[in-house]
């Protein structure tokens, strides 16, 4: 199994070596690859789309194609923070998106740096700390889109067929839970 990691912003680094922990803790032959131009993606089973400035990733994913690639391939994404906005149907601002999430995400939606806090959650109803930066949530889903966590009352965890969407970090924890979801994911998309 390959998983991409997409290398322009965010915890690129702690994304590759939690998954790497993944793959171990399921025991699953696999390696993570760097993605920033389109001929990195063609060879993975499955990508992460990890935190940063959502427009400009989703601007970067455009211009190298990958975008394209990504609409039309069906490869399982897990998009954590900027990468939930990307995946949405819809948010705040006027930027790309993947729409691969029937669902409106409130960019900033916890507000801003100064304002990021941890706290424990239920995660696909486990318990897990989270880590939540300058988060997103979820203000609206349709019926087809399946809610793995909520916060205070706000969505902050959706999964609609190979494509999940997070608000927090999970690559700054120690727990694989979230990875591991994702990894089951791509699992049942390949086999």
């Amino acid at each position: 199994m390959i998983i991409g990691i997409l290398d322009l912003q965010g915890d690129v680094e702690e994304h590759q070596l939690i998954t790497e922990k993944t793959f171990e803790e399921m025991n699953i032959d696999g390696t993570t690859k760097l993605v920033n131009v389109l001929e990195d993606i063609k060879d993975c089973d499955g990508l992460i789309i990890s935190g940063g400035e959502s427009s400009t990733i989703g601007m970067h994913l455009k211009k190298t194609g990958i975008y394209e690639y990504i609409k039309t391939s069906g490869i399982p994404i897990l998009g954590t923070c900027a990468g939930l906005v990307l995946l949405s149907e819809k948010t705040d601002q006027d930027q790309p998106l993947l729409g691969l999430i029937n669902a409106s995400v409130k960019r900033n939606g916890f507000g801003r740096q100064r304002m990021s806090f941890e706290t424990d959650i239920t995660f696909n109803n486990e318990e897990y700390h989270g880590i939540f930066i300058r988060a997103p949530y979820v203000d609206e889903i349709s019926d087809d889109v399946e809610v793995l966590s909520k916060y205070d009352d706000k969505i902050i965890a959706v999964k609609q067929n190979q494509y999940m969407g997070i608000a927090f970090h999970p690559e700054l924890t120690e727990d694989t839970l979230v990875h591991k979801v994702f990894l089951n994911e791509v699992l049942n998309y390949i086999s």
